[in-house]
């Protein structure tokens, strides 16, 4: 079944960070884009959220435990602006495909701590948080993934590379966090006007 708008799976918590706990968050991750997640201390990170330790151990008990809230943070903050963009437009996979990618360039040029994150610290998650973290992040994939089979099986797309498809767009999407510049003269709709129209040459679009 084709993954629709608001309607993919979701794991783990997706009601998101008190404004208390938003605070804990914005501090560890300014430390762990700062010094990293293995040099980083939470005594630090307490410091920086202007809070005593045992204040932070109430919402959070280790470091561990910070890195997974920013990075399911980011996938939370990833899947509204999915939402957002799809919510604008209708069924044709053509629409679905560039206002995902709409989605895709917002997260890695607004969010672009959160992204430079997930390339550096994922390794640092221990098995069980990895998992967790996994399964939510796999609700994106699934997501273009989805739009690209019901182009395929509509005749909107005729690549014969789906999936290499897939792989290209997320990973072409995926380095901009790498090179944008807030202060550069491309705008994030800009940069999601020019990938857009890479993505449809990619799946070769029904003239």
């Amino acid at each position: 079944m084709s993954v629709r708008r608001g309607t993919y799976a979701r794991q783990g918590d997706t009601v998101g960070p008190s404004e208390r706990q938003r605070v804990f968050i914005e501090a560890a991750r300014r430390e762990f884009v700062r010094n990293g997640y293995g040099a980083s201390s939470i005594r630090t990170i307490a410091q920086e959220a202007g809070v005593s330790l045992s204040a932070l151990y109430y919402h959070y008990k280790n470091k561990q435990d910070l890195l997974l809230a920013i990075l399911i943070d980011g996938v939370n903050a990833f899947d509204a602006m999915c939402d957002e963009e799809l919510s604008r437009v209708g069924d044709d996979p053509v629409e679905r495909l560039r206002a995902l990618v709409v989605a895709l360039v917002r997260f890695r040029t607004i969010c672009q701590e959160q992204s430079l994150m997930i390339g550096t610290e994922v390794r640092n998650l221990e098995p069980e948080n990895a998992a967790v973290y996994e399964q939510r992040r796999r609700s994106g994939n699934e997501l273009l993934g989805s739009i690209i089979e019901d182009g395929m099986r509509s005749g909107a797309f005729t690549t014969p590379y789906p999936e290499d498809c897939r792989r290209s767009i997320l990973a072409m999407t995926t380095s901009i966090a790498n090179w944008y510049d807030p202060d550069g003269p491309d705008t994030p709709a800009d940069i999601a006007a020019r990938y857009g129209d890479l993505a449809l040459l990619l799946l070769q679009p029904r003239p």
